[in-house]
């Protein structure tokens, strides 16, 4: 979500530069796809069975400066910007979730790719999620990490919803002046999304058929009961929660966050029941 990447970028430092290959950056590997009114940037690197990176609300492809050079060596990955993000320019009024999640579906229909595994960080994961329930055959596995479900401080940290209001303001009073620009208009947009989305979407999650991993920091701006509300409401799930993290648990423990997602792509899911639970 837009403020937290803002925050952590001020707590990291350089975690979110863009490093010297440049990923959300690079013309050797980036394209873009006209799809459902606006151009869609992304960039693939690798071979293999497809797996699709969204990043967080007001965040680009560079927020997975981790993820792809690991997961290329044994996957194509598709890192995009989201609409009206990094560089999917689109100035209209409208955004939600489910437009975002509409959007990932027609550039997997662009790029004829009829299934994937997939990666969400924060509103990526919520994308994620929403791609999986309305377009239930491209999603073949689910990580998400930081996502949230309500609108509300029972899923966001007070603190980070009260910044996300205060964001909010701020834009809204650029607008009131002759001054703003259609940039403000749309950095508006993008955030004032999280302070009324998603909605609904929690009490629809037993429609979500592939497995999923659900990951969280424990000291996350997203409250660990919710995230573990959100393992609990899917059929297929298991829960991780990182000790010692806050939202970013794909930069604070890249290593360990990769290869256990990668694990979990590349083992069958496993029902865990009965004289199971022993083990």
């Amino acid at each position: 979500m837009r403020f937290y990447y803002i925050l952590f970028l001020l707590i990291c430092g350089s975690a979110f530069l863009v490093s010297a290959q440049n990923f959300g950056n690079n013309p050797t590997a980036g394209k873009y796809a006209r799809i459902r009114g606006f151009k869609m940037y992304y960039e693939t690197y690798g071979t293999g069975k497809p797996l699709l990176l969204v990043h967080g609300n007001g965040g680009s492809i560079s927020n997975f400066e981790n993820q792809i050079p690991y997961f290329a060596r044994n996957y194509k990955v598709i890192a995009v910007d989201s609409r009206a993000q990094g560089k999917s320019t689109d100035l209209s009024d409208s955004l939600s979730y489910e437009m975002m999640a509409d959007d990932l579906n027609a550039l997997l229909d662009t790029l004829k790719i009829s299934d994937c595994y997939v990666i969400g960080w924060s509103d990526g994961g919520i994308n994620g999620l929403l791609l999986a329930m309305r377009h239930p055959d491209k999603v073949s596995k689910l990580a998400i990490t930081g996502a949230n479900l309500k609108p509300d401080t029972t899923t966001l940290d007070p603190f980070v919803y009260n910044e996300i209001a205060k964001t909010d303001k701020k834009y809204s009073d650029s607008l009131k002046h002759s001054s703003s620009t259609p940039l403000t208009k749309n950095a508006w947009k993008v955030n004032h999304m999280m302070l009324i989305e998603p909605k609904n979407v929690l009490a629809d999650l037993h429609h979500v058929k592939c497995p999923v991993l659900v990951i969280g920091g424990d000291h996350d701006a997203i409250p660990t009961r919710h995230t573990i509300e959100i393992a609990a409401s899917i059929p297929n799930s298991y829960l991780w929660i990182l000790p010692n993290s806050g939202h970013s648990t794909l930069v604070n423990y890249k290593d360990q966050f990769n290869t256990t997602v990668n694990n979990f792509f590349k083992q069958p899911y496993r029902d865990i029941s009965g004289n199971d639970r022993f083990n």
